[in-house]
């Protein structure tokens, strides 16, 4: 076999300047794709903030935006309280300038909590990270604690992502979780806000591989929803009326059902099919 180099078919024009094919991160040539985004590459423990309520699942960093130090919920596995944190406290190397709050991941297990929620529900709880997972809970009166063991409608809680991305809570009563201060100065929650201000809205991060998997997830669905599965002996067996209990099925090709289930009119097209088959 000849080892030399095959020559381009394409026609070359003299003064034409030789194109450079542009090179993919990969190594491949050719234009790169879209469906390499920097996530696929990203650190699945990484920090990031959830576009969708559905997103928020498994760790969880909860922050405020306090003036003058943003705050963080914290829980004390020892005396099993909620603390807030405030990050001014933190001790910083010389000259070393804070992070900022977007760029904020937590330092300590006491700052994260576990969200769960069962599958296809709104409504999420919030278990501490440490300790032996208590949960947060709000009272009738708005009294906010994280000492229950057992999950009850007290317990469970609706994230509201809001247009700028920050999230507020809304609990059974349909007040919302808040920040408020106390004599002394110091903070503590309460969750009887009637509507979402400044003191409702929190900073939410979670991990990157549960914002994928929440995602895969509605792909899935969405999947389901816009093809659903062709299956005519079912359908024929569920409403043919004739026969003397005998299933019939079209032989003619399957490629109008196709064709029919992508324009939304599976449905249509089956029954139009069973009805051939009487004549």
């Amino acid at each position: 076999m000849s080892t030399d180099k095959v020559r381009s078919t394409k026609l070359i024009f003299k003064g034409d300047k030789p194109k450079k094919k542009r090179k993919r991160e990969d190594g491949g040539i050719g234009p790169s794709k879209k469906s390499r985004r920097k996530d696929d590459d990203e650190d699945p423990e990484t920090w990031v903030s959830p576009e969708t309520a559905n997103e928020i699942r498994g760790p969880t960093f909860i922050v405020h935006p306090s003036d003058p130090s943003p705050i963080c919920i914290n829980f004390n596995s020892t005396t099993n309280r909620i603390v807030i944190y405030y990050f001014d406290k933190e001790k910083l190397d010389d000259d070393a300038e804070p992070p900022s709050l977007m760029d904020r991941t937590p330092t300590d297990i006491s700052q994260v909590w576990v969200t769960t929620r069962v599958a296809g529900s709104p409504t999420v709880n919030l278990r501490t990270g440490t300790g032996e997972g208590k949960f947060l809970s709000c009272d009738a009166h708005g009294l906010v604690s994280a000492d229950r063991d057992a999950r009850g409608p007290q317990e469970e809680w609706t994230p509201v992502v809001l247009l700028d991305g920050m999230v507020a809570f809304m609990n059974v009563y349909e007040k919302y979780l808040s920040v408020d201060e106390v004599a002394g100065g110091s903070m503590q929650l309460r969750g009887d806000s009637d509507e979402v201000g400044f003191r409702e809205r929190f900073w939410v991060k979670i991990q990157s591989k549960y914002k994928k998997e929440a995602n895969e997830e509605e792909k899935k669905k969405v999947g389901v929803a816009e093809n659903p599965r062709i299956n005519e002996s079912s359908s024929n067996k569920l409403y043919q009326t004739w026969g003397a209990g005998r299933l019939v099925v079209s032989t003619e090709d399957k490629k109008e059902l196709k064709k029919a289930r992508k324009e939304g009119r599976l449905a249509e097209a089956l029954l139009d099919r069973r009805a051939k088959l009487k004549r």
